[in-house]
């Protein structure tokens, strides 16, 4: 994993003291939002403290800022706009551990959260949602459909049975088709949307 590049922004006390901590940091330290050779750098982490949050320009950073935020915090529970509080006082073994769960999560979340249309499939929960609705999916389903978005184009039964089923002797196209029409039935009886999965000649396509 590469060196996270993590921004403190709070009173100079407390930027002093992480600073001060730099040798036994497991990520890249950086202390001046403000600065010009900072302006162009996409931090992964932002370190804030809640001191900062009452000040201005900070929190106009802050709020339009796209990285992950650990709110650095003694007495707060509110994590405002923030991903996690970091409770202080705290340890070098706490800072880092948090720095590096915050974005494992990231990673994990990205990775088990995908976009179909106009749908979010939640590999985790095994859930399909758009906007308040969402459904319950089974494992091939969930298969089938991220068959369907990677390939990006009609696939014959064959290949969808090949790549789901891997021609498991209690499968044939008929299970395909079996699948695919319970699945289009979940998708308009919990969406109203009957184009959820396409079909031509070539196959069955998003």
């Amino acid at each position: 994993m590469h060196l996270l590049k993590t921004l403190i922004i709070g009173p100079p006390i407390f930027i002093s003291t992480l600073i001060e901590l730099r040798p036994f940091l497991k990520f890249n330290l950086f202390d001046n939002f403000l600065s010009n050779e900072n302006s162009n750098i996409n931090f992964d982490v932002l370190i804030i403290h809640e001191d900062s949050l009452n000040d201005k320009q900070s929190r106009s950073f802050i709020d339009k800022n796209n990285s992950l935020k650990i709110l650095a915090s003694s007495k707060s529970d509110k994590i405002f706009n923030c991903d996690v509080i970091l409770r202080l006082p705290t340890t070098v073994k706490e800072l880092n551990s948090t720095v590096e769960n915050l974005l494992a999560k990231k990673i994990f979340n990205k990775n088990s959260s995908i976009k179909i249309k106009d749908f979010f499939l939640n590999k985790n929960e095994k859930k399909l949602s758009k906007d308040k609705n969402s459904v319950i999916l089974t494992e091939k389903e969930i298969q089938l459909l991220e068959l369907l978005k990677k390939i990006n184009q009609p696939v014959s039964k064959e290949k969808i049975l090949s790549s789901v089923w891997r021609y498991s002797s209690d499968a044939d196209t008929h299970t395909v088709e079996t699948h695919i029409y319970r699945l289009r039935k979940k998708i308009n009886e919990n969406f109203s949307d009957e184009n959820f999965i396409l079909n031509n000649k070539d196959g069955y396509y998003l």
